[in-house]
């Protein structure tokens, strides 16, 4: 039951899926700024966008490493999670639970981004891809903290105004 395809080729295609994933979050996450009605949350959405630019550098610098051109592939998933985001903000736009919403969205995001970026890290170091694994590992670090604030800020202002 082989079909020559091994850890270094589902690395590479992983990693054009999260790659794909960043170039969307970054088209969506200035949509999610606007509609946010909590500057803190706002202000949250901000400092993602620019994170999220440093997390495609790295990941350019990772298919560098590999030798490959840095390319996504079509990833459903992300598609499917910004989708409901958009859904949320036409349906609750003006409503109390709007920015409940945009944070419960952001945080599907986050926790899609921090399965793919563990999964990939724990990959490169199988692969003893150890750059790879560094650059993926400070980005997941990232996208954890990203996930801690917006847990702190739904619980502590923005569920409560939506109750």
């Amino acid at each position: 039951m082989q079909n020559g395809k091994n850890l270094k080729e589902l690395f590479t295609e992983t990693l054009k899926d999260i790659y794909f994933a960043e170039k969307q979050i970054l088209r969506a996450l200035p949509k999610m700024a606007k509609q946010a009605e909590s500057p803190e949350l706002k202000q949250a959405f901000e400092t993602h966008r620019d994170q999220t630019e440093v997390h495609v550098e790295r990941l350019n610098q990772v298919f560098e490493q590999l030798g490959r051109p840095a390319r996504g592939k079509t990833c459903e998933a992300i598609l499917g999670i910004i989708d409901e985001a958009k859904e949320i903000m036409e349906e609750f736009k003006g409503a109390e639970a709007l920015d409940a919403g945009l944070a419960s969205s952001a945080q599907a995001v986050e926790h899609y981004e921090i399965a793919r970026y563990g999964t990939l890290k724990t990959w490169a170091l199988q692969l003893g891809l150890n750059d790879a694994a560094k650059l993926l590992d400070e980005t997941l670090q990232e996208e954890i903290q990203t996930d801690k604030l917006l847990t702190k800020l739904a619980t502590s202002s923005v569920n409560k105004k939506a109750a």
